[in-house]
């Protein structure tokens, strides 16, 4: 593990009220159609996350994301920034891309939705269901 480790959705709640920034690596899709995690109380309006993807539409990786990353975290990287996907695989080569950056990166485990019950829906874990605030759609 290059990046500085894997935190609980509650563990990542605890650093953004801490002033920490999110970093939401899941698609414009995900964003739209699934909602945004709502850190807007944990740490008012100094640290609103970054959405970011990690893949472009259809899968396809997004070469840019590094660029993309560079232009809007904080630029003296002292800020801790906390990776979120779907449930917890893409943010960990976010932090880990990030981590190589030059950035203070963690991973969100179980991500936004969290792993599939055994009937395929994502009820079990993850930020949302762990009751953590929500949004529906990136504004």
């Amino acid at each position: 593990m290059r990046y500085a480790g894997d935190l609980s959705p509650q563990e990542a709640w605890a650093r953004l009220e801490a002033g920490a920034l999110l970093v939401d690596v899941r698609t414009e899709d995900e964003w739209a159609h699934i909602g945004v995690p709502d850190t807007a109380s944990a740490n008012g309006t100094r640290n609103a996350p970054l959405f970011i993807q990690w893949n472009l539409a259809g899968g396809i990786p997004n070469r840019q994301f590094l660029d993309q990353l560079k232009q809007q975290a904080p630029e003296d990287h002292g800020t801790e920034l906390i990776f979120l996907c779907r449930s917890g695989v893409r943010s960990i080569a976010a932090a880990e891309a990030a981590a190589e950056a030059g950035f203070t990166s963690y991973n969100v485990l179980e991500g936004y939705e969290g792993e599939p019950d055994r009937h395929g829906g994502r009820t079990v874990n993850g930020w949302k269901n762990r009751g953590l605030p929500t949004i529906r759609g990136k504004h």
